[in-house]
């Protein structure tokens, strides 16, 4: 997978600020008092279930921040998928620093490698069809940007990540202007020529109309899948159709096979169960 990692200048701030929350006035008030300054550990992220690695430079950063003389030897990069027992990462330094970092280290490793296992599962479900799973703007606050590199690391793509950033005109944007024509009329004065126009729809017949202005895109709410499979032969190619709402892992691939472009799946983001990753103490490191 040729997956890009995210700059360092987006996740040390989040990083530093999660570490900051858990160290609060006084830091480690249990390591310091139990753990010799001057000892050096050895300690391993394991994986203890199946799935897929996402957030592990986050992880890292987490201890270098405590430690920068830590030394670590990565065993399974983001994108990675992971068998229960594997080891993903080992690391080496102030056994005081991983103690210290552990925890900020696991949350977001753990939630991130939730989320691309998650995503992974969904696009392994409508593999063989021509849809892309693509996740939405239901994210954790503060968190999207790392939430949406989890989609990709799973193999999913990423929707708009804000509104600033493309025009989605949804059912109560309709319904304050009036309707769909007004809507995207007013839209297509404002977006610039790189700003792509997409509508929501709920009916075929609300489709007909959307289809007479032209939109770049448009986003079949909620849908039977016969519905699904008539809006996307009224599109015929015109625009880019989006299927969205209650996608589970048992209707993703009936939906795919409709025929639409994208799958849209807010519950990888929301609401995706962790990947349980531990970090487990190895050894005491040589010179410690």
């Amino acid at each position: 997978m040729n997956l890009t990692p995210l700059p360092a200048i987006m996740v040390e701030p989040l990083v530093r600020a999660a570490l900051l929350e858990d160290l609060g006035r006084a830091g480690d008030l249990t390591t310091d008092a139990i753990v010799p300054q001057e000892l050096r550990a050895t300690t391993v992220l394991s994986a203890r279930e199946p799935g897929v690695v996402a957030g592990l430079d986050l992880a890292m950063l987490a201890f270098r921040l405590i430690d920068p003389d830590v030394k670590i030897s990565v065993e399974r990069a983001d994108g990675s998928k992971v068998g229960q027992g594997e080891i993903i990462a080992s690391v080496t330094g102030s056994a005081r620093a991983m103690l210290t970092a552990e925890r900020t280290a696991l949350n977001f490793l753990c939630h991130l490698s939730g989320i691309a296992t998650a995503t992974a599962s969904i696009v392994a479900a409508v593999r063989g069809h021509g849809a892309k799973i693509v996740c939405t703007r239901k994210t954790t606050p503060g968190l999207r940007t790392l939430e949406k590199y989890a989609v990709r690391a799973g193999g999913g793509s990423n929707h708009r990540f804000g509104l600033d950033d493309a025009i989605l005109i949804k059912d109560n944007h309709i319904a304050i202007a009036g309707g769909i024509r007004p809507a995207i009329e007013r839209a297509r004065t404002r977006a610039g020529h790189l700003v792509k126009v997409e509508v929501e729809v709920d009916t075929l017949a609300q489709l007909e109309e959307a289809l007479e202005l032209a939109p770049d895109a448009v986003l079949l709410d909620n849908m039977s899948v016969a519905d699904l499979r008539q809006a996307v032969a009224m599109v015929a190619g015109r625009a880019i159709t989006e299927a969205s709402g209650r996608i589970t892992l048992d209707t993703a691939a009936e939906i795919a096979a409709t025929g639409v472009d994208l799958i849209s799946v807010g519950w990888l983001t929301h609401s995706a169960p962790i990947l349980d990753i531990g970090l487990d103490y190895a050894a005491l490191a040589s010179g410690a």
